[in-house]
């Protein structure tokens, strides 16, 4: 059982997509962590964020490992566990620099097939535009959306209540604008099952999409 799930910053994609695997048994893989690990490398090395070549450099020699259990989740790149880091505010401003280059999209969209194949296809992957170009093939494909407010007060609480306005609009509305212009994620393709969350809870989310297990054709 493949599933892909696509949506914007904050639409509670990640929640989702981990609570859908744990409850059904597959691995997950987020693979905005990929990117945000590049980053990590890109500016362990210096490389500037107006450096296209340094950062596709860098994607293309990182060793990214994954582990892809839905309850502890982890990512290393060069043999360093950057889990925690790659959430750090400086990871957020700057990981559109690698989001936004297609030849790190290309990259990683071989690496995230990849270990979509190593989990035998029995895997929650989560995304931008999984369920279009990653994995349009997949048994069931969902796009998760939700307005803005609420998108920003769900990073608030994940995040601790630890940014300010700015930073916030930073992380979701800004993001989502510079990774529009390389991926489609605020429509549903032909096929995508569309679910707008903002008036819904996690388990509410959850149960919807497991009760979709089974139903395409």
């Amino acid at each position: 059982m493949l599933i892909a799930i696509d949506g914007p910053s904050g639409s509670g994609k990640s929640s989702t997509a981990r609570e859908v695997a744990r409850r059904l048994g597959l691995a997950y893989l987020d693979t905005g962590a990929m990117y945000r690990a590049v980053t990590c490398a890109q500016l362990a090395e210096g490389i500037a964020a107006d450096d296209a070549h340094g950062i596709v450099r860098v994607a293309t020699s990182a060793n990214l490992e994954i582990g892809t259990n839905p309850s502890a989740p982890t990512i290393s790149v060069n043999g360093r566990d950057v889990t925690a880091e790659i959430r750090e505010p400086r990871v957020s401003q700057a990981v559109s620099q690698a989001a936004t280059n297609l030849e790190v999209r290309r990259l990683l969209t071989e690496r995230m097939r990849a270990e979509i194949e190593r989990a035998g296809r029995d895997i929650v992957v989560e995304g931008r535009d999984i369920t279009t170009v990653v994995a349009p093939d997949a048994d069931l494909r969902v796009l998760l959306v939700a307005d803005q407010s609420t998108r920003m007060m769900r990073r608030s609480a994940e995040l601790g209540g630890g940014l300010s306005t700015d930073q916030l609009h930073d992380q979701i509305v800004r993001r989502d604008s510079d990774d529009s212009t390389v991926s489609e994620f605020m429509r549903a393709a032909p096929g995508v099952h569309l679910i707008d969350s903002t008036m819904m809870g996690l388990d509410e989310v959850v149960a919807t999409i497991c009760g979709m297990v089974g139903t395409d054709e």
